[in-house]
């Protein structure tokens, strides 16, 4: 599959990757061009009357940036405030936009990761490949007093207060270069001007060594996994002796057959991770990957009826229509080291309320 092989490229150094050299520097003097445009004030971006946060990346595919944004939602709400999120929807088409979530739309329609964030968290979420036109909706719905900004880092048409970036600490940068001859969708450079750096897991990638300068404002964090929920009305039972009956220590792995296969389907960005997980749970499985926000099928699916399949949260979200698949998804949540997220938090609510008092002497 291409994402496969944009991954050897992007990730293992692949020599052939030199061949896209010419479209990545045509990539990166367009990508510099718009930004300077909005930073100069050649176009308008739209200065939403409530604060902003976006978190993104500056890199193509996954790096944990779900979890990290339903926490922040999370520890807002703690705090009294009331967060809503926009997001471009990807991987759906909506009938109309801006469009406004709810616990019974699909996933084809929403995209994958807002109906995800708006079933786990209950927060309003508005989807629209324009993010300003969705802030100006949660504006005027009067329900909340903060706007997540989901992967919106390169939406330069919104404005924002805070910019949150997060990093795979496994697989970094890549070979460092701009999309298509590595992953970047920006220079490592733009990480100067991020409020924080949020690296999942331990940095281990080589790439990693720029976040040496920034380490006052690098916030590592975690992602763990939580309790196996069913997938639909037919995995009702009880999850965990489910899975039990299928990982019994008697039966080898090279032998389970039919009934007795425990499938691991990922369609995320980073599907490794996924898989690494269920290792670390001692639960043998065959993993099958697809490529992230997979709009599954009957056809895709028909192979894993007669095993149990294990999912992410993600993915969860539009296996949950196909009564015939019975399984789980594990939902994860992050964890920023204890020892630094009350600075982070601290930071937040710092920019929240400078935006706040600012607001309130303009208007």
């Amino acid at each position: 599959m291409l994402h496969r092989v944009f991954n050897r490229l992007w990730y293992r150094g692949h020599g052939s990757a030199w061949l896209l050299w010419p479209l990545s520097l045509l990539f990166g003097c367009l990508s510099r061009r718009r930004r300077n445009a909005y930073m100069n004030g050649e176009k308008s971006a739209y200065h939403c009357e409530l604060p902003v946060i976006v978190v993104g990346n500056i890199s193509v595919g996954g790096t944990g940036k779900t979890p990290i944004s339903i926490w922040l939602i999370e520890a807002l709400q703690q705090r009294g405030l009331r967060p809503g999120l926009v997001s471009r929807g990807y991987g759906g088409k909506a009938p109309s936009y801006p469009y406004v979530v709810s616990v019974t739309d699909e996933a084809s329609v929403t995209g994958d990761e807002p109906l995800m964030i708006h079933l786990r968290t209950g927060v309003p979420v508005v989807v629209d490949p324009d993010r300003a036109s969705a802030a100006r909706h949660l504006v005027h719905g009067g329900e909340v007093d903060v706007i997540i900004s989901d992967d919106g880092l390169q939406h330069y048409g919104l404005s924002r207060t805070i910019e949150l970036v997060v990093v795979d600490g496994e697989r970094g940068f890549g070979t460092g270069r701009l999309l298509p001859m590595g992953p970047l969708r920006e220079p490592v450079v733009r990480l100067n001007t991020v409020d924080a750096v949020l690296v999942n897991g331990a940095p281990s990638h080589p790439s990693l060594r720029h976040l040496s300068a920034l380490s006052n404002r690098t916030y590592p964090f975690t992602v763990q996994p939580g309790q196996w929920i069913p997938l639909n009305g037919e995995s009702e039972a009880d999850v965990d002796t489910f899975i039990s009956a299928f990982t019994d220590a008697t039966v080898d792995e090279k032998a389970l057959s039919g009934s007795k296969v425990i499938h691991g389907l990922a369609g995320i960005g980073n599907p490794q991770r996924f898989f690494d997980t269920l290792q670390q749970l001692g639960i043998p499985h065959q993993p099958h990957s697809f490529p992230d926000h997979h709009d599954y099928t009957e056809l895709d699916l028909e192979a894993f009826e007669a095993g149990l399949v294990l999912t992410t949260e993600k993915d969860a979200v539009k296996l949950r229509k196909f009564d015939r698949v019975r399984g789980a998804y594990l939902p994860i949540d992050a964890h920023v080291d204890a020892r630094l997220q009350p600075a982070l938090i601290d930071v937040i609510m710092a920019r929240l309320e400078a935006f706040n008092q600012q607001h309130r002497h303009l208007y």
